[in-house]
């Protein structure tokens, strides 16, 4: 499966950062769709984070994705990867 990888940066209420993507299929292409899962992911954060759009998120690269992505895609729609201050 080709994936579409969303570079975010989303400020947490005590000053860090977090960095992730979001993967989702290359055939999803709205925004809000896209915002919505991340937005979903930063509620299951147990800190406060600002909120997520087009200024923290932004497309980046699309890649081919690895079993494990594919089925977590498959279902949940998207797949997210934590890179920095996620917990």
């Amino acid at each position: 499966m080709e994936v579409s990888v969303w570079d975010t940066y989303v400020p947490r209420e005590d000053g860090k950062v977090m960095h992730f993507d979001i993967l989702v299929p290359s055939t999803t292409t709205n925004t809000d769709v896209i915002f919505g899962y991340g937005t979903e992911y930063l509620k299951s954060k147990s800190f406060g984070t600002g909120k997520l759009s087009a200024k923290e998120c932004r497309f980046c690269h699309m890649q081919s994705a690895p079993a494990h992505v594919v089925e977590s895609i498959e279902a949940e729609g998207y797949y997210i990867i934590e890179m920095e201050n996620c917990s």
